[in-house]
């Protein structure tokens, strides 16, 4: 057989029964309503009868008729017989007794019910239009084009061709449907940029040094968790999005197929993508590449999210809880001298006549629990270490703060490298972290960072003592390395909602509806190789 997809026992059973029909096949396609009745009652005999149905019951189910119209599951000619009121079904073996019996029913059944034969022109037409169309549109193989054209073929009553026939049909199809998805990729990275085919090509070589090429390097996603390995992420981030692939129109392919043409991309090795041919080869980096523009900020995003949960702000909580801790010995101490003094107070209290109790015998019975001066220090410490409301909280801040070195080493490429864009609520928050590398950049020992200089609206009351109050600067100087920590734990809460959110992407990207009139709609096409297009 001159096609590779289909395997023997699928070619052998291309227009055949495979096994016993179902209930439901039986009842849809062999049951005779009052048409088909009034035509099968013409024939003379059972056998004839019997026959005629199978026929007309067979070319329903299987789209063809059969070369021995009786080679069928026994099931179906005893569901035939009990309609037609027949008692021993066997006769229709007599129906083959003469040869043009069947041949001339066949051709009355076609007539009857307007069955074509595939050498009609109007048929084939209409066949290749639905076939490209779905070639064009899916990202399906060959043998699911091939059962989805002889689905269509049984639906539009056109008898199914030899099993070679629509093999080769649908090889064809999908070659063209390639070709064509290859040509116009090809040709939207040269519209684009016309270095950007070069570019795309320069993936596939071995860099000075390395024993892997562009592609391959590109393809490694971070596997660490620490400042550093945020920073290579973002350097590939940078790296992929500095090829431009995402600059090339491609809005007329359709974006599953472009997905599997980028999967076959980044699965196979560089020697092998270097031996395609062109167009393929161009149009399969360039699939590639945007495939990697996304995965690229997807893996740093998800890293910095990552990052900051444990090894910013979960450790920040953990020194905090520790903090806590520490001071509970003394304050325990202190409270417990207070209680005695409260309890003293009380006791003379209660003794005296009227209530009345001089100042001096109170404190003389202060003084008989604990020297004044230690009464005193004891409710200072009260005072200090009972927190307020918002106390553990902006503690909790100061720590964060104390954890800058974690992300110093990407807060720069954060704010210059990944594509982002908030809605109209986080549009502060990104033009401050845009201006972040300014700040980084600028010696604070030698010159203070002062609040005017700052998106001060941007810092939560719970950051403001962290900010604005370090007792280690300067007075009226903002903690620079706390401001920093301030906007990437906001980025970080933006990102999770969504108020900020990057594109390229598939995971952090815009979830609000694209606007319809920027849909691309689909053209009508007509004729044989042309294929429908995404028009945007």
């Amino acid at each position: 057989m001159p096609v590779e997809f289909l395997t023997d026992d699928q070619g052998a059973g291309y227009g055949r029964f495979a096994g016993e029909p179902s209930r439901a096949e039986l009842e849809r396609f062999f049951f005779l309503d009052d048409a088909d009745r009034g035509l099968v009652g013409k024939r003379r005999g059972e056998h004839n009868r019997i026959g005629f149905a199978v026929q007309l019951g067979t070319v329903r189910h299987l789209g063809t008729f059969l070369t021995d119209p009786v080679d069928v599951p026994w099931s179906v000619v005893d569901y035939v017989a009990v309609q037609l009121g027949v008692l021993d079904p066997s006769v229709v073996k007599r129906y083959t007794e003469r040869e043009k019996t069947a041949y001339e029913h066949a051709w009355e059944i076609r007539d009857a019910y307007g069955y074509r034969d595939f050498s009609d022109p109007a048929a084939q037409e209409q066949l290749r239009d639905f076939m490209d169309g779905r070639a064009w549109t899916h990202a399906e193989g060959a043998l699911a084009l091939f059962t989805q054209a002889t689905a269509w073929l049984r639906r539009h009553r056109v008898l199914l061709p030899g099993v070679s026939t629509l093999a080769r049909l649908v090889s064809q199809v999908r070659d063209q449907a390639a070709e064509r998805m290859y040509r116009t990729l090809a040709e939207a990275a040269a519209s684009a940029d016309a270095e950007l085919p070069y570019r795309l090509r320069d993936l596939l070589a071995v860099p000075d040094g390395q024993r892997l090429s562009g592609l391959e390097l590109l393809r490694r996603a971070p596997t660490r968790t620490s400042g550093v390995a945020m920073s290579k992420a973002l350097d590939r981030a940078s790296t992929v999005l500095a090829i431009g692939a995402r600059a090339a129109q491609v809005q007329a392919i359709p974006t599953n197929r472009l997905a599997a043409l980028a999967r076959y991309g980044l699965a196979g090795k560089a020697p092998q993508l270097a031996e395609l041919a062109e167009p393929r080869k161009t149009a399969t980096l360039l699939a590639t590449a945007r495939n990697l523009e996304a995965a690229a900020v997807d893996d740093a995003l998800g890293l910095f999210d990552l990052l900051m949960a444990t090894r910013v702000i979960n450790p920040a909580r953990r020194a905090s809880r520790e903090q806590r801790l520490a001071t509970l010995p003394r304050l325990e101490r202190a409270s417990a001298l207070l209680l005695a003094v409260n309890t003293a107070l009380l006791d003379l209290l209660a003794s005296a006549p009227d209530g009345q109790v001089e100042v001096a015998a109170a404190w003389a019975a202060v003084e008989r629990v604990a020297p004044r001066e230690q009464v005193t220090a004891a409710a200072a410490v009260v005072e200090e270490m009972l927190p307020d409301d918002d106390g553990d909280e902006t503690a909790l801040r100061a720590n964060i703060a104390a954890r800058y070195g974690v992300v110093r080493p990407f807060v720069e490429l954060l704010a210059e490298v990944l594509p982002l864009d908030a809605t109209p609520a986080a549009t502060g928050l990104l033009h401050a972290l845009r201006r972040l590398p300014e700040l980084l950049r600028r010696r604070v020992s030698r010159k203070p960072l002062l609040p005017g200089e700052v998106e001060a609206t941007l810092v939560p009351a719970l950051w403001r003592p962290a900010v604005f109050a370090n007792r280690r600067l300067p007075a009226g100087s903002v903690d620079r390395d706390a401001y920093v920590l301030c906007l990437l734990e906001q980025l970080r809460t933006a990102l999770r909602r969504r108020d900020v959110f990057a594109h390229p992407s598939l995971r952090w990207s815009d979830p609000r509806p694209v606007p319809a009139a920027r849909l691309p709609v689909l053209a009508p096409h007509r004729g044989h190789g042309r294929h429908p297009v995404l028009a945007g």
